[in-house]
């Protein structure tokens, strides 16, 4: 691993923003490495608050989507809320179908059957849409690139309304709206809203039009975070105050359905890495491994008994999930050794029989053992499907599109993406992704780097410092927690292995001058040579605190040592 110090913001800004914020260099180091330089800056990204959501008007189209809802509400039309099978597909569909409910009874809503559908808008949800009579079809966390499918739905008599925030390709679907902040011809102050925040911002005009604000919508708020946190976008911006009051409604007052899924887990208060790794992996394993209707129907339900039985159906196909994506990962990494494929630029393995609901999570495990650009397919129908994921820094969604030749559809982001193609173009493919990688990525992204912010002294640690850093939350890309290195740490002799199979590493560190401070490594097991006999050390960690016995106190995780 490479450890990369963050550039040091300059001293006079730092005298500046430490006098006006009355706070030690540490913390107004950290604000300023994360953009934050004035008094109102910091109070706007320690207190978020509802005036920093932006007008939803400013987002390209939104009058029409807004006239055409208006028009369909107010006639009877039967209205489709369509959206994807994954956590930001359902919470959106879950989120515009609770909305459209109170003020319509016309309303179902569609995810497509991840196998015999695939990813995005489908034929068959057009047909379906035809045969029962619905003439507005408001499609979420999809549809930006489904130009054949709207127009063959135009062909129908079917209305589109498209929330989607993924990269539009050279052409917009003639669609009645197309509500992406990512158009080039959209002003929409922030960029990087996810599905459901488009959704939401469509919901927050629509809320207006009954003299509603957003403050009165706070109940969506919890699919909201969910969907920030699962689809990994920046928690900056919008997204911060998203995610923060959207934290709020998760931990007081959550929808039957996540309250349900929250009971399974039995865990108090949640923090945005807990709804990444608790709430988002339940509500994806539906869709995964059996239908993603399962996801909706348990986040729209408003009976908590009846919810609390849809959230044991949910918890058990993530157990399934579980198992199976463990098996696919181990049967791909004996697939890489036995075509000695250790030493290349990227990963492409395949399997007929894998599972195609977790390729996407096989896909982010292998990365973690090979650190590079990664592709896992698997048989669907007469073609090959994939998941693809990168590494920090390398945009895989362009390397695709330089292998075009051989792909039958893609889409998706710089760090992932899913894409199609036919079985007798899977070894072409698989070659030409290799050079395309090898010629465009800067060898040392094939490094995981580890990004420190700042280097500090153990005895600059201590409650206050911990206070300030919890108030940084909700972290995520473009805020993460704070990482720090302090040089020079001793063990004070009680070093040693943890947990099953002495996976973990454990000691008390000390610098001269300082207080001694417990130390957790996860996954740090075979570090222990490195601070045997008080030899000193280098460390890379976050704060943390230990909850024991009813005591608190701090302590340093790990991210890693060095001699």
């Amino acid at each position: 691993m490479r450890w990369t110090l963050k550039p040091k913001p300059e001293t006079s800004k730092v005298e500046t923003l430490k006098n006006a914020l009355q706070v030690d260099d540490v913390v107004a180091t950290l604000l300023l490495q994360r953009g934050i330089e004035t008094f109102e800056e910091a109070k706007t990204f320690f207190r978020p608050s509802f005036e920093d959501l932006h007008n939803p008007y400013l987002m390209k189209d939104m009058d029409k989507a807004v006239t055409r809802i208006e028009q369909a509400i107010a006639e009877g039309e039967n209205i489709l809320v369509y959206g994807d099978y994954d956590v930001d597909g359902t919470t959106s569909v879950a989120l515009m179908s609770s909305y459209l409910k109170t003020r319509t009874a016309n309303v179902a809503t569609y995810i497509p059957d991840r196998y015999d559908e695939g990813y995005g808008v489908s034929y068959q949800g057009i047909d379906f849409a035809d045969d029962n009579g619905f003439s507005l079809i408001i499609a979420l966390d999809c549809g930006i690139k489904a130009i054949e499918k709207v127009a063959y739905a135009k062909e129908k008599g079917i209305d589109f309304i498209i929330c989607d925030h993924h990269r539009p390709g050279d052409e917009i679907p003639d669609a009645v709206a197309v509500l992406d902040p990512k158009r080039d011809d959209c002003e929409y102050p922030f960029k990087e809203l996810c599905g459901c925040g488009v959704g939401f911002k469509l919901v927050t005009a629509l809320a207006s039009n009954q003299g509603q604000t957003v403050e009165d919508l706070t109940e969506y708020l919890d699919l909201v975070a969910t969907a920030i946190g699962a689809d990994i976008v920046p928690i900056v911006g919008e997204n911060r105050a998203l995610a923060y009051f959207g934290l709020e409604v998760i931990n007081s007052n959550p929808r039957p359905g996540m309250k349900a899924i929250i009971a399974e887990v039995k865990k108090d208060k949640l923090t945005i890495t807990d709804v990444v790794f608790i709430i988002a992996p339940r509500i994806n394993a539906a869709g995964r491994m059996k239908h993603g209707n399962h996801a909706v129907t348990l986040l729209t339900e408003i009976d908590f008994n009846l919810a609390a039985s849809y959230a044991v159906d949910i918890d058990q196909f993530n157990t399934d999930r579980r198992e199976t994506d463990q098996q696919i990962t181990e049967e791909a990494l004996v697939q890489i050794e036995k075509n000695n494929e250790q030493e290349r630029f990227t990963t492409v393995v395949y399997d007929k029989n894998w599972h195609k609901g977790v390729i996407g999570i096989v896909a982010s495990r292998l990365t973690e053992t090979y650190y590079r650009p990664t592709l896992v397919f698997t048989k669907s129908g007469d073609k090959l499907a994939a998941s693809a994921r990168s590494v920090k820094g390398f945009d895989v969604y362009n390397a695709l599109e330089a292998c075009g030749e051989f792909i039958e559809q893609f889409g998706g982001h710089k760090y992932a993406a899913g894409l199609t193609l036919l079985p007798e173009n899977y070894e072409a493919f698989k070659a030409k992704f290799e050079a395309v990688v090898k010629e465009t990525v800067d060898p040392k992204l094939l490094t995981p780097e580890l990004k420190i912010d700042l280097e500090i002294n153990l005895n600059q640690i201590d409650d206050k410092l911990m206070r300030i850093i919890r108030q940084f939350a909700p972290f995520g890309p473009g805020n993460m927690t704070p990482v720090f290195m302090t040089q020079g740490i001793q063990d004070t002799g009680w070093g040693k292995c943890v947990g099953e199979g002495d996976k973990h590493l454990r000691f008390t560190g000390m610098q001269a001058n300082s207080n001694s401070i417990v130390c957790i490594g996860f996954g740090l097991g075979d570090k222990l040579e490195l601070i045997k006999d008080k030899k000193p050390f280098d460390a890379a960690y976050t704060i943390d605190e230990n909850h024991w016995n009813g005591n608190v106190s701090l302590q340093l995780k790990l991210k890693d040592i060095k001699a």
